[in-house]
C-alpha cells in the first residue's frame, strides 16, 4: 500500500518536497507518544511531526475542544470578533514577556516570520536584516530570503538586504575554540564591525536554538549582549520561537529567555507546537510596532476558531501538568543517556541540547567532516527498531533531531535511546 501511495505521490507533488526514507513511510493514527503505519506498525515518536504535536498524540482534551467547536462553527475570518482567538491571544500575550503586547495569528510559522518581517521593516523605515548563519526561518520567499543554511535556501533572489553574523553555532566557525566568555565578546565585536559598514537594519532575527541547523545554540547571554549594540543603533530583535517555544527547552518557557538579562524581543514569532498538530502560527510585539502598518490587513485563516479551541486547550493541558518541568526532567535524563551510549562512537562529534530539543552531530570518525550517509543509514535503523527521529545540519545535514512531545515518560526516554544506541551501532 505504501509503494501504491509513493508512486501516486511521485505523480502530483513536487519533486523538491522531501521525504525520509528510501521507502517513505505512511502514518495513519498516533496515541501518546506513539504512531501507527499503515501496515500497523507501531513506533515511539522523537520527531512529533517536525516539533508539532508537542503534548500528545490525540490528546483527548485537544480533541473534544476540537470537535466541540466544529459542532458550532468552524471558522469566520478575522472580519468578525472571535472570542476563542481573542481569549488565546489574551494568555499568550501575558506569557510572553513584551510589555503592551499585541498578537496576531498566521496558519504557520513561515507566515509569521513573514509578518514579523513585514513589521520591523516598515517600522524601522529599512529593508536591510540580521540573521543567523546555519538558519532556518520558513518557506516563503521573505523567509528564504534570510535563512542562512543553504540546504533550504533555493534562491538567492530576495526582498531584503541580509546581512548573517557570527554565534548561532557553538561549536564550529572562527570563534569556536574561545570559552562563553570570550565567544561572546568575539561575536559581539564582529557585529559592532558590521555594523559600521552598513546603513542600520530593521531587525536581527535569531532562533535561540537553531532548529533546522541540527538544534546548534549559543552560549546562554550571547543575544542579551547583541541587544546592548542593536539597541544603540534602533534596531530590533525578533526572536524566532517557532521551535523553542512553550518550555521545550525545559529550562524557560521561551528559548529567548536564556538570553534574557537585557529585557524581552521586540517581536516574537511562534507556531507548531501551540496547536499540537493544527496549524496555528503568529507573532507577539510591542503595540507601537504592531500598529505600525498604515493599510487594512485581516488574515482568512489565521485565528480561525476550531484552530484557536485547539491552541487554548493544548495550553491550558501544558501549564496545568507542567510539561515544561517534564521536558526539563526527562530530557535531562536522556541527553545524559545519549552521551553515555554515543561515548565510545568515533562518528559522534556532540550530543547537545536542552530539555527535550537535543542534537546528534555525526561526523566522518577522527574529522569534523559531516556524515550524511550516516546520518541517513541511522534514521532508517532507528526506523527499522521502532523509532522514529528528525535530521537536520548547517554545512551538510548529518545531526540527529530528537524532539519528542513534551509528555515524554521515563521508561519512553529509555527505550528510545536503546533504540537510538543500536541504530548507531548497527551502522558504523
Amino acid at each position: 500500500m505504501s509503494g501504491e501511495l509513493y508512486d501516486r505521490h511521485r505523480r502530483v507533488m513536487p519533486d523538491w518536497l522531501a521525504l525520509y526514507y528510501d521507502d517513505p513511510l505512511e502514518i495513519t493514527h498516533g496515541e501518546g507518544r506513539h504512531v501507527w503505519d499503515a501496515d500497523g506498525r507501531r513506533y515511539l515518536d522523537f520527531f512529533g511531526g517536525i516539533l508539532t504535536t508537542m503534548t500528545a498524540h490525540a490528546l483527548p482534551e485537544v480533541t473534544k475542544a476540537v470537535s466541540e467547536q466544529a459542532g458550532r462553527i468552524i471558522h469566520s475570518s478575522t472580519l468578525y470578533l472571535n472570542r476563542p482567538m481573542v481569549e488565546l491571544a489574551e494568555r499568550v500575550a501575558q506569557l510572553s514577556g513584551i510589555p503592551d503586547a499585541r498578537v496576531f495569528f498566521t496558519t504557520s510559522g513561515t507566515e509569521a516570520n513573514d509578518t514579523a518581517l513585514l513589521l520591523a521593516t516598515t517600522y524601522r523605515r529599512s529593508n536591510t536584516v540580521l540573521a543567523m548563519r546555519n538558519s532556518y526561518h520558513g518557506r516563503s520567499f521573505s523567509a528564504v530570503g534570510i535563512t542562512g543554511n543553504r540546504g533550504w535556501s533555493p534562491t538567492s533572489l530576495s526582498p531584503l538586504q541580509t546581512l548573517y553574523v557570527h554565534g548561532g553555532v557553538r561549536t564550529r566557525g572562527p570563534y569556536a575554540d574561545l570559552g562563553d566568555a570570550d565567544f561572546i565578546a568575539a561575536c559581539v565585536e564582529d557585529l559592532r564591525d558590521l555594523l559600521g559598514h552598513t546603513r542600520a537594519p530593521a531587525a536581527l532575527i535569531a532562533e535561540p536554538i537553531q532548529g533546522v541547523g541540527g538544534f546548534t545554540s549559543p552560549p546562554d547571554g550571547l543575544y542579551a549582549a547583541f541587544r546592548e549594540v542593536l539597541d544603540a543603533h534602533g534596531t530590533l530583535w525578533i526572536a524566532d520561537e517557532v521551535q523553542t517555544g512553550w518550555g521545550r527547552t525545559g529550562e524557560h518557557f521561551w528559548g529567548w529567555q536564556a538570553h534574557g538579562s537585557n529585557g524581552p524581543p521586540d517581536i516574537v514569532t511562534f507556531a507548531k507546537g501551540i496547536g499540537n498538530g493544527m496549524s496555528i502560527g503568529g507573532v507577539v510585539a510591542r503595540a507601537e510596532i504592531m500598529n505600525c502598518l498604515d493599510a487594512n490587513s485581516i488574515s482568512t485563516f489565521g485565528g480561525t476558531q476550531v484552530t484557536m479551541a485547539a491552541g487554548l486547550a493544548n495550553l491550558s493541558y501544558l501549564l496545568e501538568h507542567d510539561l515544561q518541568g517534564n521536558a526539563r526532567r526527562v530530557g535531562g535524563l536522556l541527553i545524559e543517556r545519549l552521551r553515555a551510549v554515543t561515548a565510545q562512537d568515533p562518528g559522534v562529534r556532540e550530543v547537545r541540547g536542552r530539555g527535550l530539543m537535543i542534537g546528534v552531530e555525526l561526523t566522518r570518525p577522527g574529522t569534523d567532516r559531516a556524515d550524511p550517509d550516516r546520518a541517513a543509514a541511522v534514521l532508517a535503523a532507528a526506523r527499522a527498531g521502532g523509532l522514529l527521529v528528525g535530521k537536520g545540519g548547517g554545512h551538510d545535514t548529518s545531526a540527529l533531531r530528537v524532539a519528542p512531545p513534551l509528555s515524554l515518560t521515563v521508561a519512553e526516554a529509555e527505550e528510545g535511546a536503546a533504540i537510538l544506541d543500536g541504530a548507531l551501532r548497527s551502522t558504523r
